[in-house]
């Protein structure tokens, strides 16, 4: 463990029980994506009447691995400003972002399952984004990103570490500045996963999911700005 990824003092002194009370509720949202998960894994059974099951170094793979561990921090900054704020408006919008990403993070663990897919790829992660899209197939190819990725830095919109201790030590309006701040370049760092995975992608659940990510993440990335001028 680095010094970074240690827990921070500061937090840890001044509420020894935000910690519990987070653990508890991580572990309920847990039993929910799993719920969630076994439900996504029948229904999905469907889809494979019309699409094939990808490989395991697919577009599609590389997204489900990439975007469960990109939504389960999503969840970890919602757990902590839901400890750090009495506010009712960034409770409610944490408690928002805590359930819906949860629920997708169980979705694409059993897209995994139902592809007969490890959970952990065979390649670093963001390897699939490094891919030039194909230009013969139906996905949708029309989404330009200028940003260039490299196969397994951090994907985009990951807080770090010196981030989340710096959000876990923090309280009040700023904690509230600082949360909004990482979670619009969260949900940005997501829509840009979501469209990277629309160019490279046939497969009619991966897009149904991705397109539904970003209408809902850009709609929440306008009203968090709106929050954080509010606080400004």
């Amino acid at each position: 463990m680095t010094e970074t990824d240690a827990p921070h003092p500061v937090a840890t002194a001044a509420h020894p029980h935000r910690g519990v009370r987070r653990v508890t509720l991580l572990v309920a949202l847990l039993l929910t994506a799993v719920i969630v998960g076994a439900a996504a894994f029948s229904i999905g059974r469907l889809s494979t009447l019309v699409d094939p099951n990808p490989s395991s170094t697919s577009a599609e793979a590389g997204f489900a691995r990439d975007m469960q561990t990109h939504h389960n921090q999503g969840v970890e900054l919602a757990l902590i400003i839901r400890d750090g704020t009495d506010d009712e408006a960034v409770r409610r919008l944490a408690y928002d972002i805590t359930v819906t990403q949860g629920q997708q993070s169980g979705q694409m663990y059993a897209w995994l399952v139902l592809w007969e897919l490890s959970q952990a790829g065979p390649e670093p992660s963001m390897t699939w984004m490094t891919r030039p899209a194909p230009t013969d197939s139906d996905a949708d190819s029309s989404h330009a990103h200028d940003t260039e990725h490299v196969a397994g830095e951090p994907m985009p919109g990951l807080a770090t570490s010196e981030q989340i201790a710096s959000l876990t030590a923090a309280s009040g309006a700023q904690a509230e500045r600082e949360f909004l701040t990482l979670m619009i370049a969260h949900h940005q760092g997501a829509v840009e996963m979501a469209e990277a995975v629309l160019d490279r992608s046939d497969n009619s659940t991966v897009r149904a999911f991705a397109n539904a990510v970003v209408m809902s993440q850009k709609s929440e990335i306008d009203l968090m700005t709106g929050m954080l001028e509010a606080r400004s």
